[in-house]
């Protein structure tokens, strides 16, 4: 059975500690070999249109663009179809890589054997 992890992030600029958290879960996890899903959702959405991420900053924390680069690097990264609506994001606006996506396939992620799932 092969290991796999989802992170659903919720928080964005409002609440830095608890998104770089999340983000750097998900990169540790790249890093250890395991099948990760990040799903930006909220104001962590942002974070997926190309800049955003690198105007994020937090004290004694790695910097988000490098820890999405890593999850991007091997790993799937989503923003959430509706999150995506309520910013007027298309995927033209998103970074190569990124998809739009709803909660049936974050069910499907959820829902694979062996997968574990982190909402932040």
């Amino acid at each position: 059975m092969s290991r796999s992890l989802v992170v659903k992030v919720t928080a964005g600029d409002d609440a830095p500690e608890r998104c770089n958290q999340a983000f750097t879960v998900a990169a540790a996890a790249v890093a250890s070999g395991v099948d990760v899903s990040l799903w930006l959702t909220g104001e962590s959405a942002w974070f997926a249109v190309p800049g955003r991420a690198e105007t994020f900053a937090l004290p004694h924390a790695a910097p988000l663009h490098d820890l999405l680069a890593v999850v991007l690097a091997s790993g799937r990264v989503t923003v959430c179809t509706q999150c995506a609506a309520r910013r007027d994001l298309t995927g033209d606006d998103l970074i190569d890589g990124v998809r739009i996506a709803g909660a049936p396939t974050f069910v499907e992620e959820t829902l694979r054997d062996g997968a574990q799932a982190l909402v932040y």
